[in-house]
């Protein structure tokens, strides 16, 4: 039975947001409706429409739409529809007629109601408001403890109760819940939502650290979910198709005692995408830090790391574009500058982050040039390089000359290689890019440590929120790191050999993946392979004065 009017208060101002009231689902009940002659109907622009039939002859349908337009189709074009009872049906599993434009259709007018969590058997589906809604507010968590999944309405907080409950009765003892989708579905505030969940219901009830080093550090719970905007500050990024892309993907597994008391958690991240620090698309922005650093809420920081609040003076953070109108960089700093706090990383730490930060926007605006009458690159002008190197902790003109002329070692012994314009450009950006990735794999390591607290655990629910899947076309071509050109989503079956299209870059061999074709063109490929790191200059990184970024080159 579905809950009453009064049962659903509990849910405070969300519910609206989660089930109509009894009055709108009793007159949806009793619509006229004839079983025989409601149809969905393929349509050659909506995919689908509802229409009623007119007539049938010789295999073929008639089909009037709600529209007005006539339509007529082959049988297997069209599709029973349900009766009014099913309309913004909560779980599609119990419909009577179940297929694809019913699906459609009932999330659509689920959405349109700004429903946006709807079941599908043991599926979830959420489909992104691309705004706030207040279903998330501490009177929704509190509503859904210890409810079963029929007594409640849809929630990614139903999802994750009920998984909590069966780790306890111990049905279920590790238990994966998973977030999939394209960019922009809602896969990591989703993820955020059930960590939210746990941290609350699961509050180990233990008190605030002691101040240690004059840092608030706060507790287990306020440590997980405050690596969510560190490890977003650093691996997030505006895309052609979300404001705040995760270019990386995570596992985080949250650990329980014998009593479901929250023990600890770990987080594992998968693929940086690389490529973002040193190039970006038209539509796109870098790396959501760089900007924050430049929004001047922190002058202190545009002081310590000699740059300016124009991202236009930064080469590598300023191909696409440089403000989000739904970001406010200068908030976002200051949750990334009190997550560092929160997370436990030094003084020395933190500074640290910021100079590596800010040396890579330096690496961008390095100048070289070629010697007269020879393939020799030598540095055109000291000023950049001696602000990066300041803030590596090297001495410039070591780093300079281990980037134009780097020692090999051939045999047993090191000769020194000359380096052309390109070559050395080549190895600033593989540098770059190599600072930036090893960076955010030890703010990890960090936090893990953080997050380990060495208390006994019994259970652990894991979390996974992979990267988005995004098929482009070439000319504002995705993830320049995979070259991959897209053509949509089109039947696998009929590529033999790829052609390219009209304007298009000719494909060199083609993937089938479960989200499309795509093409990759391998041009460049070598070059990029090879991105390899000048062995000179890590040496140099290896010996800086800067404590974490020998670390981070260490092995």
């Amino acid at each position: 039975a579905m809950a009453t009017d009064a049962d659903m208060a509990a849910f405070g101002e969300a519910a609206p947001y989660l089930r109509k009231s009894e009055k709108e689902r009793i007159e949806a009940q009793n619509k006229p409706f004839d079983a025989k002659s409601s149809v969905f109907v393929v349509h050659p622009k909506e995919s689908f429409v509802k229409g009623t039939i007119q007539s049938r002859e010789s295999g073929k349908v008639t089909v009037k739409t709600e529209g007005g337009e006539t339509l007529t189709v082959k049988e297997d074009q069209i599709y029973s529809m349900n009766p009014p009872k099913y309309d913004k049906i909560e779980d599609m599993a119990m419909m009577t007629h179940l297929h694809e434009p019913a699906v459609l259709y009932n999330l659509k007018e689920r959405y349109a109601a700004w429903m946006i969590y709807t079941y599908s058997g043991l599926f979830c589906v959420t489909v992104n408001p691309y705004k706030w809604l207040p279903v998330y507010n501490p009177e929704v968590v509190l509503a859904y403890r210890g409810k079963k999944r029929q007594e409640a309405p849809p929630h990614i907080f139903s999802i994750s109760d009920n998984a909590y409950q069966f780790m306890l009765t111990g049905e279920l003892l590790d238990i994966l819940l998973n977030c999939v989708g394209e960019s922009g579905a809602g896969k990591t505030v989703n993820t955020k939502r059930v960590i939210q969940y746990f941290a609350t219901i699961a509050a180990s009830g233990e008190k605030k650290k002691e101040e240690q080093s004059g840092k608030m550090q706060g507790t287990l719970e306020d440590q997980i979910i405050s690596a969510n905007p560190l490890l977003e500050a650093f691996g997030n990024a505006k895309t052609v198709r979300n404001d705040n892309s995760s270019r990386f993907g995570k596992f985080i597994r949250i650990h329980f005692g014998a009593t479901g008391k929250l023990a600890s958690a770990d987080i594992e991240t998968y693929l940086l995408e690389k490529s973002r620090v040193t190039f970006q698309l038209p539509a796109e922005r870098s790396y959501h830090i760089f900007y924050q650093i430049m929004s001047n809420k922190k002058p202190e920081l545009i002081d310590m790391l000699l740059i300016t609040t124009n991202p236009y003076d930064f080469h590598y953070v300023s191909q696409g574009e440089v403000t989000v109108p739904s970001i406010d960089d200068q908030e976002e700093l200051m949750a990334t500058d009190s997550a560092i706090d929160i997370l436990g990383f030094t003084a020395d730490e933190k500074t640290a982050i910021y100079k590596l930060t800010g040396a890579v926007m330096h690496y961008g605006n390095l100048k070289f040039k070629q010697k007269q009458r020879e393939e020799q690159a030598e540095p055109d002008g000291t000023e950049v390089a001696d602000k990066a190197a300041y803030l590596m902790g090297l001495n410039s003109a070591d780093l300079l000359k281990a980037l134009c002329y780097p020692r090999v070692k051939v045999g047993n012994e090191f000769v020194t290689k000359g380096q052309n314009v390109s070559q050395v450009n080549n190895s600033v950006g593989a540098l770059a890019k190599a600072v930036f990735e090893k960076m955010f794999l030890w703010m990890v390591i960090r936090i893990n440590q953080q997050l380990d607290t060495k208390q006994p655990r019994q259970y652990f629910i894991g979390v996974l929120d992979i990267a988005g899947f995004e098929i482009f076309d070439v000319r504002n071509r995705g993830t320049v790191d995979k070259g991959e050109s897209g053509r949509g989503h089109e039947d696998p079956e009929t590529h033999f050999k790829p052609k390219p299209a009209k304007g298009k870059a000719e494909a060199h061999f083609s993937l089938v993946h479960y989200a499309g074709t795509v093409d990759y063109n391998i041009t460049g490929w070598l070059e990029k392979n090879k991105d390899p790191l000048n062995e000179t200059v890590i040496g140099l990184y290896q010996k800086s004065s800067v404590k974490t970024l020998a670390l981070l080159f260490a092995n």
